[in-house]
């Protein structure tokens, strides 16, 4: 349940505490009035003394219909009173303890974390990313130094984390040493850089991906570390244009990447050293007829792209498959590279 959730239902347990009270006092003070003829105060007074039970010299001297109604009063009167006062209590103790027991939660799950993406920021740019990873079930942890930033992404059911990226101790705390990668995207180019150095310096391996606000600022990144740096802006003037100009290959490529899309699907897939695909060309393999994939092209370990490669091309070792199809043939295939 998260904080909201919990505060909400803290509301809703008061109101019906303070509602059963009300309903109480106020049956009690008419009952009084109409049996035993009694002003409202007398009556309201009788009936506080009698369902707190301190007690009345007033009780002593009812009437015989008066003392059943009496009666019935304190049976249903104390009754009420103690539930209520028992859903107050378990609200004030629930809000004190909810955010603990939620904190210490939260950071046994990022304890319990591996082959994840840690998210530095939780801006319009992290909150796109953060909805693409949610979406397809990859595990990631968002780190941000913006107290309402973070209560966003904690409301959307994502871990995160109040904190510079920057910090050492931050980043080992959340696992960067078995993270998949680490995305940078906060909100000056400035501020990724720290970030990256200090990633580098804990996991010199680390893929890194890091958002960039200029042409100048992307060598930056590229210097401090980063594996790819990404321009938004530059992505999205692209983007435009090639929809102006090829609308039916823009479109082509969102159906094929777009998670949404359940029938087709691009995905990249790495040849693992005991697959039995590795050192064979791809005719020799059967890949199109065997898996029903279109393989549109090769990225060598070296980090050069063969597209559209031909029939004999080898597939090796640490080759990463760029291919089109559909969910279950693309599992088909990954099981067969690993």
């Amino acid at each position: 349940m998260s904080t909201g959730a919990a505060r909400r239902l803290w509301n809703r347990q008061l109101q019906l505490a303070i509602l059963l009270v009300a309903v109480v006092l106020a049956v009690g003070t008419v009952g009084y009035t109409v049996i035993e003829g009694w002003s409202v105060w007398d009556a309201l007074f009788t009936t506080v003394v009698g369902v707190t039970t301190v007690g009345s010299s007033r009780l002593e001297r009812l009437s015989s219909l008066g003392q059943v109604f009496t009666v019935l009063l304190l049976i249903g009167g104390v009754g009420t009173t103690f539930y209520a006062f028992t859903l107050v209590a378990a609200g004030i103790i629930e809000s004190r303890l909810h955010p603990r027991n939620q904190e210490r939660r939260r950071a046994r799950m990022i304890d319990a974390l591996t082959d994840h993406f840690i998210l530095c920021g939780a801006g319009r740019i992290g909150l796109i990313i953060a909805e693409e990873f949610r979406r397809q079930g990859i595990p990631f942890v968002v780190v941000d130094r913006d107290p309402e930033a973070v209560q966003r992404a904690l409301g959307r059911g994502d871990l995160a984390v109040e904190a510079d990226a920057s910090r050492e101790d931050l980043l080992k705390k959340i696992r960067i040493d078995r993270a998949r990668g680490l995305i940078a995207a906060l909100g000056t180019d400035a501020e990724n850089v720290y970030a990256i150095l200090t990633a580098r310096g804990l996991r010199p391996d680390l893929y890194v991906i890091a958002r960039a606000d200029s042409e100048e600022g992307k060598h930056t990144l590229m210097r401090a570390g980063a594996t790819r740096v990404i321009s938004p802006y530059q992505i999205g003037a692209t983007q435009i244009a090639q929809t102006a100009l090829r609308p039916a290959v823009v479109d082509f490529v969102e159906l094929a990447t777009s998670s949404e899309n359940l029938d087709l699907a691009m995905e990249q897939i790495s040849i693992g050293p005991s697959s039995g695909l590795a050192n064979r060309s791809l005719v020799d393999a059967n890949v199109r007829q065997r898996f029903g994939v279109i393989v549109i092209g090769i990225q060598r370990d070296k980090g050069r792209m063969e597209f559209n490669p031909e029939p004999d091309a080898i597939m090796r070792t640490g080759d990463q498959l760029v291919v089109l199809g559909r969910s279950v043939q693309l599992k088909d295939l990954e099981n067969a590279a690993q």
